[in-house]
């Protein structure tokens, strides 16, 4: 199988804000570059699956049409991982010893209350494995980074734990509306 992980275009809000899960739009402007960016390179007929948050959404309506998709599956499991009461904030406002708190544990914590690295790497897990069983040739994955990190990790064979640490290990290099191919 093919996996196309796509990440979203550039969600409107404030720089230096944590959004996570928030339900955010894109600029028209930036939906457009990165669909003149994907369209190239991305199969035409692929079995397409989205976030249902509102900047990936975006993106998979226009993918759909562009590239003759079947219906796209909109998949809670993609969604970013939620901060909590972190969410909307100011990354310069929430407490040091809440993130250092975090840097520790950035495993098992769960930031603002939200969701942990660890419970989000196993709702993707599940995808992953859901997907793999599914037999599909060409699979389109618009999400997010953290997201991406995770399902670029289960390719290393990786257990969820494995997949959590590693992909807080590893920083992301994956710009907005850009595209990241992984061979299974």
């Amino acid at each position: 199988m093919h996996l196309y992980l796509v990440r979203h275009p550039r969600p409107v809000v404030a720089a230096h804000v944590c959004y996570g899960s928030t339900d955010l739009d894109v600029a028209a402007d930036g939906l457009a570059s990165a669909m003149a960016s994907l369209l190239p390179v991305l199969p035409r007929h692929a079995v397409l699956f989205s976030s249902p948050l509102r900047r990936c959404a975006a993106l998979t309506e226009n993918l759909e049409q562009a590239l003759g998709c079947a219906t796209p599956t909109y998949d809670a499991r993609l969604a970013e991982m939620h901060f909590g009461d972190w969410e909307m904030r100011a990354w310069d406002d929430i407490p040091r010893t809440a993130v250092d708190a975090w840097t520790s544990d950035m495993v098992g914590y769960r930031p603002g209350g939200g969701e942990s690295v660890l419970q989000v790497a196993q709702r993707v897990r599940a995808f992953r494995d859901e997907l793999a069983a599914a037999d599909v040739e060409d699979a389109i994955v618009i999400c997010h980074a953290g997201i991406i990190r995770l399902l670029a990790a289960c390719e290393h064979g990786l257990s969820a734990a494995e997949m959590a640490l590693y992909a807080s290990q590893t920083p992301h290099k994956i710009p907005y509306g850009e595209l990241l191919v992984v061979d299974c």
